[in-house]
């Protein structure tokens, strides 16, 4: 019996490495034969002789595995330093980043109850709109070390690091060092991985366990054994609590490619793929059903649903409404214009590589593209068991599964998403660049690799030429630089090699260059609130937001006027379903009235806006929202708290549950950052979550459990009924009404209070 394992010998000084050589059957290469003690996985590290000393631990961890050049374990471990050092550099810039997220993480560092829900608050009042999976991590580190931005953010860049060096073992072991120190690379310096690996949201740890899955596939498609792909379905269900149903999108390129690929008879292979089944229902199923058998009148509600139910907010808000725009409780509700522009932007084939995506994350996807194409024309003749063709199915297939659900899903999407294909992305470059450099001798790889310089150098010309007074000059260096280096590539074949590496490092330079560019000038900014972008200010803005400039619904959000960088604009006329809508350029304009747009410690900015009919007003935000804006009539980004306001409610704060009541969850979650005390979220993230109801409050209120309510300055949260989430949004409304008529208001500068232990005369 024999199998093909199909991975080169390593490249020596000369000559290429030889690449599944096709067999007369056309379905299995023989390469050698498979032994019960000597599997047919790829070489590894040689095992010492009998009575040879084995080598010290640091050598073997410097030395890296024997058939490795002597400078390929080094290289690595720089990749991984430089990394590491890139995504701590102003790491505390961004404060508490997205405030929602490190409420909740301060919460779990003070509660183990809140800890295990992913509660808002260490009284537990009511749980983020997501698993609680992603705050774990942080929520450790803050109890470590306490709480600060470092604490926060810095295990963060540690599966940034973690991301690296898993896209470079993937393309290393079935390609070369060089290949993977590209892929490793390509990945560290794409912008959008750049911001998210050094911000709280859970779209760091989700990159990490999907390019951990697609490693571990690959593992199991070299010898056909059941470990790897049980751990796969261990990475996807660990994946899912931290970012439900997003963790399942590359599920059906995984399955079919192991399904048909695997080295083992079918009927093993569909056992083996049970297993794994089973294995992701456990990983990511044991916290669901805990939560759903646990009474619902002793754990927070549920963030996110509307019926305090995981299961309802898994394939409803988080799941399915995110396809088709029809998410119930969502801020500006479902629904678009015509001409394939949504609530949340143009949808199409082409999104990916617009003017609100594209510096995002589109720099090498036309060479990835045209990568993947030629990885998998050269192994076309490889036998069915090609693990070098498998790896191109496996993460060429979850990159365009991913991508095509991106650009066409209807519902909330927000640039930052686009993080989960950068480690696809990365490895496709990686493997075809070093396919095509071991077999560039044939004039059809030449042309091809030069093809993809071409490809990404032009395309960085675009992006860069979008933002026109952003390095002028750089656009033009890439261009021509990637011209030069693809003349050369094209000969390369026939060059002295010294020759051919300098045009391929020129080609490496000029794909990387742009971004580059956009991630050192993400790394020079702070990032707060839940909107960022990667990039130069001005480089990223959402034209079409909700409600606003092009053919998005009515009833959307408040706009920034003309698209301008700080979103300084005054909220316009509402249209009486709920939030306000923009005008012109649309997008996320800002703050409650009398707040600012920023999350604690950041810059303030001017929040004090016009309050106008039907909802919340637009206000000047932080850069990096979309349409430069801040947040969502405080949705998307925390208010600032004065010192006053910080003093009046940690006042005798330890005689109550709560020490105050925001409408929406970043307007109490700046409160709670900034006093370390549990501030309940009425309505959770939105404000439209009906918890709690109107009863339920006068509960707590009429116990003494709530000192404060926080006053957004107008009634409601919008008005009930309306685009904001209809009998949830009314839910807000009516308690903000019944405090406002019943209750003694504080004035602590530009901010109000009611104090809701002191009725007022009537």
């Amino acid at each position: 019996m024999t199998t093909h394992t199909d991975r080169p010998t390593p490249p020596g000084p000369t000559g290429p490495t030889a690449w599944d050589p096709p067999t007369a059957s056309g379905d299995t290469a023989v390469q050698a034969p498979m032994t019960p003690t000597n599997p047919t996985s790829p070489p590894g590290p040689t095992a010492p002789e009998a009575g040879e000393p084995r080598q010290p631990v640091v050598r073997r961890l410097w030395r890296g595995c024997p058939e490795d050049p002597r400078w390929a374990r080094p290289a690595f471990l720089g990749l991984l330093l430089a990394t590491t050092l890139l995504y701590l550099y102003n790491l505390s810039a961004s404060g508490y980043a997205n405030s929602f997220y490190s409420a909740a993480v301060q919460a779990g560092s003070q509660s183990w109850k809140a800890f295990f829900f992913g509660s808002l608050d260490a009284s537990n009042a009511i749980t983020v709109d997501k698993p609680p999976a992603s705050l774990w991590p942080m929520e450790l580190s803050v109890r470590i070390f306490g709480l600060n931005s470092w604490a926060i953010l810095a295990p963060e860049v540690l599966m940034g690091v973690g991301t690296v060096a898993v896209v470079y073992a993937s393309v290393r072991r079935r390609f070369s060092p060089a290949a993977g120190l590209i892929a490793g690379g390509t990945l560290a310096l794409t912008p959008v991985a750049a911001l998210m690996f050094r911000f709280n949201n859970p779209d760091a740890m989700l990159a990490l366990l999907m390019a951990l899955a697609c490693y571990l596939v690959v593992r199991a498609l070299e010898d056909g054994r059941t470990k790897w792909l049980v751990w796969a379905g261990v990475a996807i269900g660990f994946a899912f609590l931290a970012k439900t149903l997003q963790a399942f999108l590359i599920l059906p390129p995984l399955a079919i490619v192991y399904a048909v690929c695997a080295p083992v008879p079918v009927r093993r292979r569909l056992g083996q793929l049970a297993a794994a089944t089973l294995a992701l229902v456990v990983s990511g199923g044991w916290w669901v059903a805990i939560v759903e058998l646990w009474p619902a009148s002793s754990r927070p509600y549920i963030g996110g649903s509307q019926n305090n139910s995981f299961l309802e907010l898994t394939f409803g808000y988080n799941g399915l409404g995110r396809l088709n725009g029809e998410e119930t409780g969502s801020v500006g509700g479902g629904g678009g214009g015509g001409g394939g522009t949504g609530q949340w932007g143009e949808t199409g084939w082409d999104r990916m590589f617009n003017s609100e995506i594209g510096g995002q994350i589109s720099w090498l996807l036309p060479a990835a593209l045209i990568l993947l194409v030629a990885g998998l024309w050269a192994t076309r003749r490889a036998g069915r068991t090609s693990v070098t063709r498998g790896a191109f199915l496996v993460w060429g297939g979850s990159l365009l599964m991913t991508m095509v659900v991106f650009s066409y899903m209807a519902g909330i999407f927000h640039q930052y998403y686009t993080v989960a294909l950068a480690p696809y992305l990365a490895v496709v470059i990686g493997m075809g660049a070093g396919l095509l450099w071991e077999k560039r001798a044939e004039m059809w790889a030449s042309l091809t690799l030069a093809a993809s310089v071409v490809a990404a150098a032009s395309w960085s010309y675009v992006l860069l030429d979008r933002t026109s007074d952003y390095l002028p000059w750089l656009k033009w260096l890439v261009l021509i630089g990637g011209l030069a280096a693809a003349l050369g590539l094209i000969f390369a074949g026939r060059l002295d090699r010294r020759l051919a590496l300098a045009a391929a490092s020129l080609g490496l330079v000029a794909a990387l260059a742009g971004p580059t560019a956009y991630t050192l000038s993400t790394l020079q900014e702070g990032h707060t609130g839940s909107i960022v972008t990667a990039g130069p200010a001005g480089a990223s803005m959402m034209g079409g937001g909700p409600g606003g400039g092009r053919g998005g619904g009515g009833g959307g959000f408040p706009g920034g006027g003309q698209n301008q960088q700080n979103g300084n604009a005054q909220g316009q006329q509402g249209n009486g379903n709920g939030l306000p809508g923009g005008t012109g350029g649309g997008g996320f304009g800002g703050a409650m009235p009398g707040q600012n747009g920023t999350s604690p410690g950041t810059p303030q900015g001017n929040g004090t806006t016009q309050n106008q009919q039907g909802g919340m007003p637009g206000g000047m935000g932080e850069r990096g929202g979309m349409g430069g804006g801040g947040g969502v009539g405080g949705l998307l980004n925390g208010a600032s708290v004065t010192d006053e306001a910080k003093k009046l409610l940690e006042t005798d704060a330890g005689r109550y549950t709560w020490a105050a009541a925001a409408i929406g969850a970043q307007n109490a979650a700046s409160y709670q950052l900034a006093t370390g005390d549990p501030v309940m979220a009425i309505g959770g993230f939105n404000g439209t979550d009906p918890s709690p109801t109107l009863a339920q409050f006068k509960e707590y209120v009429a116990d003494g459990r709530i000192h404060y309510f926080i006053s957004s300055g107008s009634s409601g949260s919008g008005g009930s009924g309306g685009g904001t989430g209809g009998s949830s949004t009314g839910t807000s409304s009516q308690i903000t009404t019944w405090i406002e008529a019943n209750f003694k208001k504080v004035t602590v500068g530009s901010a109000t209070f009611y104090d809701l232990t002191q009725k007022t005369s009537g």
